[in-house]
This record gives C-alpha cells, sequence and structure tokens, in this order.
C-alpha cells in the first residue's frame, strides 16, 4: 500500500516540475530578455527550442529505459532537467538559455514516458486507476498555475528564481526515486534503431515546432509549413522504414490493440480541443476582460480546483460505469463546459467563471485518467516501453497542435470581423472550434468494448449485446481465459 501511495506522488512531482517549468516563464518574457539583452520575440522562439528538443529525445526514452533501467533513467532525467534550470538561471545571453532550455528539453523528454513506465511497472494493474488519478495532475495543474506564479516571482523577487525552485523539488525526487522504486530493466533490451530515431526525430520535431508557432506570429508561415510538412514527410519515411525493422523506435502496431488504439486517437482529439485551453483562457481574461497575469491565474486556477476534487472519486467513478460508457459520456460533457467559455464576456460575474471552470476541471480531469489508464490495459510487461512512448508522442503531438488550433481560429475570427485590435469577442469562435473537436472524441470510445479495460478498473464482466443483436452470457473464467489467448495471438503478431 505504501508503494502505492509514494510511486504516484513521486512520478507526479517531477512531471508537475517539468509541466509548469514549461508554462511559467510566459509572463517573466520582458524581464528575461531585457537582463540577457534580447527582444521579448526572440526569447520566444528560444523557449520553443524546448518543445523542439522533447520531440528529438522522446522516441529514445523507450530503449533507455529497457538499455539502463527505468529507475536509473527517471532519476537521471530529473538531474539532467535540474542542470538545464541552473543553466537557465546563469544564463546571460541568447545562446545560453537556448542550450540551457535545450538541455532541459532532453530531461523532460525522458521524465514524462519513463515516469509513466515507473508506475506502470510497480503498481498492479487492480490499482492502476487510482495512481494514474494522480499522474494527471501535473498536466493539469502546471500550466494553470505556471503564468500567475511566474508574474509572481518575477514581481517580487526575480526571474531567477523561477528555474532554481526545480533544484529542491529534484533533489528530492531523485532521493524517494532511489529510496523507493525498484531497479526494473528489461533482460533482453532490444538495439537502439538509430536510423528510425533520425527519422522520427526530424517527423516529430517538424511538425511539433510548427504546429506550436503557428498563428502565433513568431515565424513566417511559409517557414511555418516547410517545417510540418519535412517533419510529416520525415514520418511517412519512418512508418515504411519502421516496418522492416524488429525493434522500432516507435511502435504503431501496437495500435491494433484496441483499448490503445481508442486512448491514442480518442485522446488526440480530446487533448487537441483542452489543450488550447491554457492558451485561449489567460488571453481572453487579460487582453480582453483588462485582468493582471495574476489575477488571471487565481480565476483560472479553479479548472486545477475541480481537477484536484475529481481524484479521490475516479476509481470508483470508473469501476461502476466502466471505461467505454464514462469516457463517451464524458467527452461530450466536456466540450459542453469548454464551450461555455465562448459566452464568458466582460459583463460575466468572475463567480459564476469560476464555478464553470470548477465544475469542468471535474470532468477533465476524469477524462485525462481514463484515457491515460484505458491505454495500457491490454498491453503486455515486454511491450510497455514501447507504449509509454508512443502515447507520449501522441500527447506531445496533441498539445502542440491545441495551440495551433486555437492561435488560428483566433487569427481568422479578427481577420474575418477585421478586427484591428484583439478584443474579447475574438475568442469565442475558437472555444466553438476547439469545443466540437472535443466532442468528436466520444466517437473513438463509444467504439471501445463494453468491457474494455475491466481488468484495470475492477468491474465486473457484464453481458453485452454483439452488433448482429446476439447475447452470450460469458463466465469470468471463460472471459479471462479468451482475453489470454487473444493477447497471446496479439503478442505473436507484434513479435
Amino acid at each position: 500500500m505504501q508503494k502505492e501511495r509514494l510511486i504516484p506522488l513521486i512520478v507526479a512531482a517531477a512531471l508537475f516540475m517539468e509541466n509548469m517549468d514549461a508554462t511559467v516563464i510566459a509572463t517573466s518574457l520582458p524581464a528575461i530578455a531585457a537582463d540577457i539583452g534580447t527582444s521579448p520575440l526572440t526569447l520566444k522562439l528560444a523557449i520553443t527550442s524546448y518543445l523542439l528538443s522533447l520531440a528529438v529525445f522522446i522516441p529514445a526514452s523507450g530503449w533507455a529505459a529497457d538499455r539502463f533501467g527505468a529507475r536509473t533513467v527517471f532519476s537521471a532525467a530529473i538531474a539532467v532537467f535540474m542542470v538545464g534550470s541552473i543553466g537557465c538561471a546563469l544564463a546571460h545571453s541568447i545562446n545560453d538559455f537556448v542550450a540551457a532550455r535545450i538541455l532541459q528539453g532532453l530531461g523532460g523528454a525522458m521524465m514524462t514516458p519513463v515516469g509513466r513506465l515507473v508506475l506502470l511497472r510497480s503498481i498492479d494493474k487492480a490499482a492502476l486507476v487510482g495512481a494514474m488519478a494522480w499522474m494527471t495532475v501535473p498536466a493539469l495543474i502546471g500550466p494553470v498555475i505556471g503564468p500567475p506564479l511566474g508574474g509572481f516571482i518575477t514581481t517580487y523577487f526575480s526571474w531567477h528564481w523561477i528555474f532554481l525552485i526545480n533544484i529542491p523539488i529534484g533533489l528530492a525526487g531523485i532521493f524517494f526515486a532511489q529510496r523507493y522504486i525498484d531497479p526494473i530493466r528489461s533482460e533482453n533490451p532490444e538495439r537502439l534503431d538509430v536510423y528510425g530515431l533520425v527519422l522520427a526525430g526530424v517527423g516529430l520535431a517538424g511538425i511539433a515546432f510548427g504546429l506550436s508557432v503557428a498563428g502565433l506570429g513568431l515565424l513566417p508561415w511559409p517557414v511555418v509549413t516547410a517545417l510540418i510538412v519535412v517533419g510529416c514527410g520525415s514520418m511517412l519515411l519512418y512508418l515504411r522504414h519502421a516496418r522492416r525493422t524488429a525493434s522500432p523506435v516507435l511502435d504503431f502496431s501496437l495500435m491494433r490493440l484496441t483499448t490503445l488504439r481508442a486512448s491514442l486517437t480518442g485522446g488526440f482529439l480530446f487533448r487537441l480541443g483542452i489543450g488550447a485551453l491554457p492558451f485561449l483562457l489567460p488571453l481572453l481574461m487579460q487582453i480582453g476582460f483588462g485582468l493582471s497575469p495574476f489575477q488571471s491565474g487565481l480565476v483560472t486556477f479553479a479548472s486545477s480546483a475541480g481537477a484536484m476534487g475529481m481524484k479521490p472519486l475516479a476509481a470508483r467513478i470508473i469501476r461502476t460505469f466502466g471505461f467505454r460508457r464514462i469516457m463517451t459520456i464524458n467527452a461530450l460533457v466536456s466540450s459542453v463546459f469548454l464551450a461555455a467559455c465562448a459566452l464568458f464576456t466582460p459583463a460575466t460575474p468572475l463567480l459564476l467563471i469560476m464555478i464553470i471552470l470548477l465544475v469542468g476541471g471535474f470532468f477533465r480531469s476524469l477524462q485525462f485518467t481514463a484515457i491515460n489508464t484505458v491505454a495500457y490495459a491490454e498491453v503486455q510487461t515486454p511491450q510497455m516501453s514501447r507504449a509509454t512512448t508512443l502515447v507520449s508522442v501522441g500527447q506531445q503531438l496533441a498539445i502542440s497542435a491545441g495551440v495551433a488550433v486555437g492561435a488560428f481560429s483566433v487569427e481568422a475570427t479578427m481577420a474575418l470581423r477585421h478586427s484591428p485590435a484583439l478584443g474579447a469577442d475574438d475568442f469565442a469562435p475558437a472555444f466553438v472550434v476547439v469545443a466540437v473537436l472535443t466532442a468528436l472524441s466520444a466517437f473513438s470510445f463509444w467504439r471501445m468494448p463494453d468491457d474494455a479495460g475491466s481488468e484495470i478498473s475492477g468491474r465486473k464482466a457484464i453481458d453485452i449485446s454483439s452488433r448482429k443483436g446476439e447475447v452470450s452470457a460469458v463466465s469470468s473464467t471463460a472471459t479471462k481465459k479468451a482475453v489470454e489467448e487473444t493477447q497471446d495471438a496479439r503478442d505473436q503478431r507484434l513479435g
């Protein structure tokens, strides 16, 4: 029981540090730029180097965990992230800052998928829902409290402390990881597919980086288009190469697993819509409503409070209703609360806004927990490292695409309305667009079997009707045997 509580907290603390740091500097750009002698615009391009580094190194995370052990790689990733944080705090030029951010990206690329792998290999599947619930906290809270925290630290202390506060968190994470996480590694680590790693790295970097800067005005559109086209071309070459190698860095054959496929496809659409929220909402609060960054952060923090309130209930809700029903209905409910943001105006009471964000945060957190957990329902232990790498890549691309869709929607609205400057009315269509994308994810979840993930959720097998209308009563013993036979057949095909 102690392990089931401590390991999720250890991993969550490290991921919180990484998620928060990715957004905490947003409100501190002018101060940092003035101190190191560059412009805020140039510094924004330097910050996107972090996303570039993430995309390049994530594909190697699964191999590294199998080769050197998940605990070792996870602890080393925290250490690398800390060194990069110190480098950012000591930077005196744009080149120093870029180099430090790339180093941070290397650490972050290993922390997220390997941290999830540590959880999967340390926690029994029956307790995975509760453990994974805590894993979703960093992704929900980090982007929300990052900007106001960055503004508070920069205003009352110094921007250097934005990065230096990572040091005690990182040291504690390494200590507890070495103490409580078992040194699990693969007995037969596969050979590193260097050629595939280069193709996947270039492909993901081009797509993620291109989507991240699209619509933000940081690069000319021809350059953004070229990045995305080159990235897509490289990924097509990788897909062709992956069919010919026995140890691909991104194993897309795992998409044959029903629950993993639903988690990736439906999760991509859901994250794409929800991923735009931390980008759109602070802009609406600050530019549209005239709130300060700190005031905006206090309002949007309500969604994080809702996310925290869901954690004790997630396992019970999923166990009662099952993954398929919860994820299908909850995707639609979450999209409604996302669309409700389109109704916010300067005259809307802040209390009402906070209530909507609070309740919406509850449902979004429940959905993230279900998506992150059901992905591994059919994955066998030898395939875990490949699965966590694939899931992390999907998440990174979805977040980048979410920001791009949100920014493009706002720009398109301004162009159609001939708005001379960004105002509160320009945000409503963007919230509607991302809400529709979020709702579309329900189709992927609805296509899952009714008993999908029952081994993880703890929900008893129930009688279900086939698509032809035939009803079959299957005993729990027969169900277990059928699942095992299916998984053995899949393992042989994935071989």
